[in-house]
């Protein structure tokens, strides 16, 4: 396990944006509750409470990953309407302690979905 610091830092806030997530035209995700974790020198990624996801559009992968800083991940998959978008969606369900805020929340590859914030 790695500590964040200067040269990798992490930061969660609460997002304040009304955050939607869809794939193949449906709503696979709705919430104000989401967080935004800004790590290092990529992309912030938008976590949304599992209680605001639709849990029956996904099925969780086999696959998984490990970051030394985070822990490791659980993926999980979508499928709606004959379309489906492999380990699409990851969760660090036991994060290490600079992930703790995250935990519970899920993330979503905007590459395979289509995230919203207004």
């Amino acid at each position: 396990m790695k500590a964040p610091g200067t040269e990798h830092p992490i930061s969660v806030t609460p997002n304040q944006a009304h955050v939607t997530v869809k794939f193949a035209g449906k709503t696979i995700a709705d919430t104000r509750h989401a967080m935004t974790m800004h790590e290092a020198d990529y992309a912030p990624i938008v976590y949304v409470p599992r209680d605001d996801v639709a849990m029956t559009l996904l099925q969780r992968a086999p696959h998984t990953t490990h970051c030394p800083y985070k822990g490791d991940a659980s993926y999980f998959s979508i499928s709606a309407d004959g379309q489906t978008a492999e380990n699409a969606v990851w969760s660090y369900e036991h994060p290490y302690p600079a992930a703790v805020p995250i935990a519970g929340y899920l993330a979503f590859s905007p590459n395979q979905v289509e995230i919203g914030e207004r």
